[in-house]
């Protein structure tokens, strides 16, 4: 199995060193590729090098803190499993945040058997997610040009959009640099893989509001890929201009 890349982010020095090395110690699997005190070095290393697996983060940091960290994750990269790390007092915040698509939280000082635990339920959670991804076409064999590589993952979305998917996820799945694939598939499409992803999501969201009337908006947003049915609903009136309440009400 590909690795499980990991994000750490915490201000005291001690309790981030000791996550991380517990968390590398649980299983070769995971891979902390990033260990920061503030959440803004987490954005800046997500944008320029790599989006992670899992995400874990406290509270309060400076610079930008856990809260607004977690908020630009959601918003920029859904896919990425995020857990929280806090105190008693921070209870109220870790609530806050379990709002935000938040997997769990973990209370400080954070005992070895529940991380433990958290990790292995995070670890078959993910090996499912990724088992369950169908590859039309594994890119073996010969070299392939930048076109067929792109008509190849474009089919591989088009049978997988409703799962979830990121960028890093595609390109492991095919063995391709993912800044390279981003590239070329935006040469030969006209379209970055995210917004393809979400074009076909959203095209399949407005058939199922106008045939499958009976479904919840929360059921139709599952169905093409967003849990969230909050976050659904923003995405949707970002491409579309309403909401999928107001779509659905201006159906014949």
């Amino acid at each position: 199995m590909n690795p499980i890349y990991v994000i750490v982010a915490e201000d005291e020095p001690l309790l981030l060193r000791t996550l991380v090395n517990q968390i590398q110690r649980t299983d070769d699997l995971f891979q902390v590729v990033l260990s920061a005190s503030d959440g803004e070095s987490v954005l800046r290393f997500m944008k320029s090098e790599r989006v992670p697996d899992l995400l874990f983060t406290d509270i309060h940091m400076p610079v930008l803190d856990g809260i607004g960290l977690i908020r630009a994750v959601e918003r920029d990269y859904p896919a990425v499993k995020k857990i929280v790390i806090s105190g008693y007092s921070e209870f109220e915040y870790a609530q806050q945040a379990l709002k935000m698509n938040v997997i769990d939280y973990l209370l400080k000082p954070v005992k070895i058997r529940e991380l433990e635990n958290l990790l292995s339920m995070l670890k078959m959670t993910i090996e499912s997610e990724r088992a369950a991804l169908k590859s039309p076409s594994l890119l073996t064999g010969r070299q392939y040009t930048a076109e067929e590589i792109v008509k190849t993952v474009a089919d591989f979305i088009k049978n997988n959009y409703s799962l979830e998917l990121s960028l890093e996820d595609i390109a492991r799945q095919f063995n391709v640099n993912a800044s390279h694939l981003s590239k070329i598939f935006l040469k030969y499409t006209g379209e970055a893989p995210s917004k393809y992803i979400m074009s076909l999501r959203m095209n399949e969201a407005k058939q199922l509001l106008s045939l499958k009337k009976g479904l919840s908006i929360k059921e139709i947003g599952e169905a093409v890929g967003y849990p969230d049915p909050y976050y659904f609903s923003r995405i949707f009136k970002q491409s579309t201009g309403m909401t999928p309440t107001e779509y659905k009400s201006r159906l014949p």
